[in-house]
């Protein structure tokens, strides 16, 4: 499988020739169904990320994410960033400083940035809304990609941007730009498996699209499990369980001289 997954180098190949498809997913099963689906690139966040995650991914390329708040010092960074390779990431998500990504980089491990809207960074943007819709905030959008591009990033998660300031961007840049709600002109279409499996229970952003109703489906098997709980409750209390073909039997003659040697 390790041959078969796409590097880089491959990835920065297709720039400005298809779309890449990439999801963040957060179980084996998800990441299995997103390689059988022909799906790019996943993102799965450290502390999920196991070599059980890397199995299940496939030939899957797989930025791991660093979580930013969680690790604060280069080194708490630079040590996340070599387990996640070591267990078999293709690259690191990074929201931390320029000097970090920078560093991280020059120690050979593929770093993915982040603009545009940074949710862990969403005060300086004003919250959770578009940035690059005015000339000047733009212009930041930019720049900051130009800064990772410098600081040795490999690509940028592009969010919440304009369709046709990302598209601009993109052709100046050589990072792989991943876009989440920024429209075409980046190199992947990235989304969350729970916004496309409509599971989640939070707002949905403007550009999810769900294509299942897996809440639905949820709900019905909580109220599965709570009915199959009760079941099992009351079959404790009225004596139902367990009956004889759930028990350990014992030879009679075995039973009797166990009785014998208890009162020896």
């Amino acid at each position: 499988m390790k041959s078969k997954r796409p590097t880089v180098a491959d990835l920065r190949a297709l720039k400005g020739k298809r779309q890449l498809k990439m999801l963040f997913v957060e179980t084996p099963d998800e990441a299995a169904a997103a390689c059988a689906a022909g799906i790019d690139v996943l993102s799965i966040i450290d502390p999920i990320w196991t070599p059980e995650m890397r199995e299940a991914s496939g030939s899957c390329f797989v930025q791991i994410g660093l979580l930013y708040g969680d690790l604060c010092t280069y080194e708490d960074y630079l040590r996340a960033a070599h387990r996640a390779i070591k267990i078999g990431g293709d690259a690191v998500y990074c929201a931390a400083s320029l000097d970090t990504i920078s560093r991280l980089a020059a120690e050979g491990i593929p770093v993915i940035g982040h603009v545009g809207l940074i949710p862990s960074k969403v005060t300086w943007t004003g919250g959770f809304k578009a940035v690059g819709k005015t000339a000047e905030s733009a212009m930041m959008v930019y720049h900051q990609v130009k800064a990772l591009e410098a600081a040795g990033a490999v690509g940028a998660e592009i969010e919440v941007v304009p369709a046709r300031v990302t598209a601009e961007i993109s052709k100046r840049t050589s990072l792989i730009m991943l876009s989440m709600g920024a429209g075409t002109g980046g190199d992947a279409q990235y989304l969350f498996s729970e916004d496309v499996l409509g599971y989640t229970r939070v707002h949905q952003p403007r550009h999810a699209k769900v294509y299942r109703n897996f809440r639905a489906e949820y709900d019905r098997l909580q109220q599965e499990r709570i009915a199959a709980f009760k079941e099992f409750a009351a079959d404790v209390d009225s004596g139902a369980y367990p009956e004889e073909k759930h028990l350990v039997p014992i030879d009679d003659a075995e039973f009797k001289s166990f009785l014998k040697h208890l009162h020896d």
